[in-house]
């Protein structure tokens, strides 16, 4: 499959056929169609044919697509083929139960370290992530190749965090802090505000009801 230029709505789908991919193999099916894929993803076949096609085809018509080549080619463009090394600033409840969740791992994202404030905190470990202070997080980034920072701090002290993360090399910002990011061109940021997906739920409820 080569990658041409995509539609950021379709790069959202990815990681959803990806999910459905990796259950399909789970269960041992080798081959699906369209069709097939498409009722158990509740979307239409032609919409995942759309969508593949950006990557050079769902498979030959009538028969359908090799699911572990389709799902590897997937994890290559999303760059989940290779480990990514993540740090977590913020220990509080949010950061740890992030450090926790061992799908995360499954995907190539490794947790290397945790880094906080609170000196009670330091020197403990969430799920083999040790924490440390604030003062080693440059040299940490530096010294370990960390590409992700996952940001779970108030939004106060996030952009000095943030400055000296990018100065280290972080290549990646997960920002889970309630401020808009200024970052250098080379640098991506995808946020992830969860008061304003709740507020779309509580939305669509209304209308609805």
């Amino acid at each position: 499959m080569e990658e041409n230029e995509i539609s950021l709505a379709v790069i959202r789908r990815l990681p959803r056929y990806y999910r459905y991919l990796g259950e399909l193999i789970e269960s041992g099916v080798q081959r699906i169609s369209s069709k097939e894929l498409s009722a158990r993803m509740k979307v239409t076949a032609s919409q995942i044919r759309q969508d593949l096609n950006n990557f050079g085809g769902f498979g030959q018509q009538g028969y359908g697509c090799n699911v572990k080549y389709l799902h590897s080619e997937i994890a290559k463009i999303l760059g989940i083929d290779k480990i990514h090394s993540i740090i977590i600033v913020g220990a509080g409840n949010l950061g740890k139960a992030l450090a926790n969740y061992a799908n995360f791992e499954k995907r190539g994202f490794v947790v290397k370290a945790m880094f906080d404030t609170n000196e009670a905190l330091i020197g403990k470990e969430c799920r083999g992530a040790v924490i440390r202070p604030m003062s080693e997080m440059e040299a940490f980034i530096k010294d370990n190749n960390i590409e992700i920072l996952a940001l779970t701090i108030p939004k106060g002290s996030a952009t000095e965090v943030v400055q000296t993360a990018i100065k280290a090399g972080i290549k990646g910002i997960w920002n889970f802090a309630h401020i808009d990011l200024e970052v250098p061109d080379n640098v991506v940021v995808e946020n992830v505000h969860l008061s304003e997906s709740l507020m779309t739920l509580s939305y669509n409820i209304t209308r609805l009801h």
